[in-house]
């Protein structure tokens, strides 16, 4: 029989939140200790300069129990790039994936590692493994390494291998594959008529080749596979998370949402339904971009657990998976040394390495 409080110091864990402001409010970090939340996601309203940010980072860990917290960010460069002044401005994917070179591409994300591990940060949602098949797209576009199965694949894991050599864990996204899409999830929710034979020859090829370079974390789209699950987005698709991708594609480590205050997510299923659908899917974290939105979706896991709905178990066995990754990766904590911060950023051979990108 399951304790009870253990399962909602378990609850916790199963959580990313965003939260405002250039430093951490006093309900904020009482939330992340007293609900034992497993991590945060910042943004640019988060970052006023690199020695504010290191405060910040540390003033978040001081929020953890036992192990520490996931400070996360969108740093994949080009648009998407949460951190700019300072920081080495990193080129967007299709320009490091034009360079047609692994080598470049380890480089670029060791740069990328070594400036957010400076300042505090652990997890980077990035590489981008989604293949930009589609010349409408409008939300992957250059945020692809390129068109084709084959340059994906080898840019991202060597985009992935330069992050763990630094100890920043990657986060690959969006599975099963965005670059089909003609619309944005942010606003509304994408349907995709390709057949899952051709997925398993294109879009799923750069997953199953990051899985053999030892990926432990997977960032789910908000998408419609009609031709696979016309019913549910991959998020919350039983049959795209279990059946695909734990049981055809063997992977069993950490799946993360896409951040569930999206319109594909929120406007359709619900903000108090959706967060448990979710990990009933398969959903292993949960990524919420507001604080407000977190505490209405930890409330509302909180009562399904209550009433029957919510299955302990499965909340238990997420938090031990997302536990076992921290434990691999972040086993000491140490707070960030403010006043070294400097030294790791920006720089002419940072610069030069992202030259050599721009050059090629």
């Amino acid at each position: 029989m399951n304790n009870h409080n253990d399962v909602l110091n378990a609850l916790g864990e199963l959580f990313i939140i965003g939260f405002n402001g250039l430093e951490l409010a006093p309900e904020t970090s009482e939330f992340l200790s007293k609900a034992k939340i497993g991590g945060v996601l910042l943004f640019s309203h988060n970052f006023e300069n690199p020695a504010q940010l290191a405060e910040l980072t540390n003033q978040i860990q001081e929020a953890r129990s036992h192990l520490p917290l996931w400070v996360g960010v969108d740093h994949e460069g080009g648009r998407v790039q949460r951190f700019k002044k300072v920081f080495t401005r990193i080129p967007d994917a299709a320009a490091i994936g034009a360079t047609n070179s692994p080598k470049l591409a380890f480089e670029i994300a060791e740069l990328m590692a070594k400036e957010l591990k400076s300042v505090g940060i652990n997890l980077n949602f990035c590489p981008v493994l989604d293949i930009a098949t589609n010349p409408k797209n409008p939300v992957i576009g250059n945020r692809a390494f390129g068109s084709t199965e084959e340059i994906v694949s080898k840019m991202g894991s060597a985009m992935m291998r330069g992050h763990l050599v630094h100890g920043i864990q990657p986060c690959v996204k969006h599975f099963p594959g965005h670059g089909d899409t003609n619309t944005d999830s942010h606003f509304a929710l994408p349907k995709v008529d390709t057949t899952l034979e051709a997925l398993q020859q294109r879009e799923l090829q750069p997953f199953v080749k990051a899985f053999k370079a030892k990926c432990t974390m997977l960032m789910t789209a908000h998408i419609i596979m009609s031709k696979i699950d016309p019913k549910f987005p991959a998020t919350l698709s039983k049959i795209i998370l279990q059946d695909i991708l734990r049981k055809q594609l063997r992977y069993s480590k950490v799946i993360v949402s896409d951040d569930m205050e999206m319109k594909a997510i929120a406007d359709h299923f619900g903000a108090e339904d959706a967060p448990r659908m979710a990990l009933q899917a398969g959903c292993d974290l949960l990524i919420y971009r507001t604080e407000a939105a977190a505490r209405i979706a930890y409330e509302s896991l909180v009562k399904a657990l209550e009433s029957g709905a919510l299955n302990p178990e499965q909340v238990l066995q997420s938090a031990h998976r997302n536990r076992e990754v921290k434990k691999q990766l972040l086993p000491s904590y140490h707070p960030v040394s403010v006043s070294d911060v400097g030294r790791y950023l920006g720089g002419d051979k940072h610069q030069e390495i992202v030259d050599r990108v721009l050059r090629s």
